[in-house]
């Protein structure tokens, strides 16, 4: 009780930061809510409305210390709006747009959800089944060796594998960096039976929960998602690679969207910062903070990449988003059957989570916080140095937004601002969208 009233005294603080906001000087002149009042219909009142709309998102980008962002709304089955803002690249001053290029850290698992369900639309296994019926190796929980893990188990964090936390866990976990483009010699196979069996050469006993049996609780894991890429490779007998882009980038029109930098115009590529000392650094320039993990380069490809290594666009992944906002449609194409998209947006068994108040669907995550949302959303988001990024919808208005940042959460002087700026960023689109996502605000209304 204590701590759900501690943050709501965080969050009110923050939302009053912003709420001051409406009252910032341009060239002189203070601009206030009570311009909401003008009649909508006047063209140059509409003008002035995305004016005010405009300095909200740059007051929240200079408030975060986001060198850019890119956004989008989507109203039913379509992007209503979409835009970008502050720069992408500092050295050469680019100005990001809807189609600069971001890595999407863990909305990645979205992509490799959806791969996974379209082969289980074909009737090739079930839900419930013990994976070990495919995996070329026995993945038990050494704790509770009697017990299956399911596909269901891993698609929804059920299946007692622990979080990879603190550098201890990128090095066991081996989310190491690289020069080069995925695949790569070894991943999947034999990292995953070296690092998940018992005896391993990257076997570590802290990876599974020695208190929590499988299907007792949902605990947000990577590998789980390492898991899921694996068993599509070996289900659809085609990499991982060649599946996503056959099956989910192509057909739905996603030509800026791949794993391989080497594929993209690297020129629209946002380089990733984390702010530091009042500068922007790039993420291979980190040795302070992550060691021997540094970036070798300035652009994440991490080893895992079908969990957190896609890059996209905010233009490009709203296709994604509208087939799953539209029952598996997008424009007259379809990539998953409406029933199996309710499947994936449910809340599953056993339906209680480790802490917070988010759920797991199959690869989603559905957002049920009395306390700041006034309805529950369904999305995913991405967090790690020099990545911010989320996407989300709202079923019941059929809203989704999309924001991708270059930069990240980790604000070091100001660490509750840090966790706090998505759900700001999140109100101000879903406003501008038509609907107040946040409990008894008006601020942004009209927007």
């Amino acid at each position: 009780m204590i701590k759900i009233k501690i943050k709501k005294i965080f969050l009110s603080i923050i939302l009053s930061l912003f709420i001051c906001s409406s009252f910032i000087s341009v060239s002189g002149i203070f601009v206030t809510d009570n311009l909401d009042k003008i009649n909508l219909e006047n063209e140059k009142t509409t003008g002035i409305k995305e004016i005010i709309f405009d300095m909200k998102m740059k007051f929240l980008i200079k408030l975060t210390r986001f060198p850019s962002i890119s956004a989008c709304i989507i109203n039913e089955d379509e992007v209503t709006w979409s835009k970008g803002y502050g720069i992408y690249d500092l050295d050469n001053g680019k100005p990001a747009t809807e189609n600069t290029i971001y890595n999407v850290g863990s909305i990645t698992k979205t992509i490799t959800g959806t791969a996974f369900m379209q082969l289980w639309e074909k009737g090739l296994f079930d839900l419930d089944e013990d994976v070990n019926n495919y995996l070329p190796f026995s993945l038990r929980n050494p704790n509770f060796p009697d017990i299956p893990i399911t596909f269901r188990m891993l698609l929804s964090h059920s299946s007692s594998l622990n979080y990879e936390s603190g550098i201890d866990g990128v090095k066991y976990y081996g989310w190491l960096n690289f020069s080069q483009d995925p695949p790569f010699k070894g991943y999947p196979d034999p990292f995953l039976k070296e690092h998940l069996t018992p005896g391993g050469k990257w076997y570590y006993p802290e990876r599974w929960s020695n208190d929590i049996a499988p299907g007792e609780l949902s605990v947000y894991s990577n590998v789980n998602f390492d898991l899921i890429a694996y068993l599509v490779e070996i289900i659809s007998n085609e990499p991982f690679l060649d599946y996503c882009n056959n099956n989910i980038f192509q057909p739905l029109e996603m030509y800026n969207t791949s794993f391989n930098l080497s594929e993209l115009d690297i020129d629209s590529v946002a380089i990733p910062y984390h702010y530091h000392d009042s500068k922007y650094i790039q993420i291979n320039e980190l040795s302070y903070i992550l060691g021997d993990y540094t970036p070798p380069e300035k652009y994440w490809r991490v080893h895992m990449y079908p969990v957190g290594g896609l890059y996209t666009t905010v233009s490009d992944i709203s296709h994604f988003l509208i087939a799953h906002m539209n029952g598996g449609v997008y424009n007259g194409v379809r990539i998953l059957e409406e029933n199996t998209i309710k499947e994936m947006h449910n809340i599953q068994p056993p339906g209680n989570i480790e802490a917070g108040l988010q759920y797991y669907g199959l690869a989603w995550i559905i957002f049920k916080d009395p306390f700041i949302f006034n309805t529950t959303i369904s999305g995913f988001s991405g967090d790690t140095y020099g990545v911010s990024t989320w996407m989300v919808y709202n079923p019941s208005e059929d809203i989704g937004v999309i924001y991708f940042s270059n930069g990240d959460r980790q604000n070091e002087k100001n660490p509750l601002l840090g966790k706090f700026s998505m759900i700001l960023f999140l109100q101000v689109l879903f406003k501008k969208g038509g609907y107040n996502l946040l409990h008894n605000l008006n601020f942004g209304r009209n927007q």
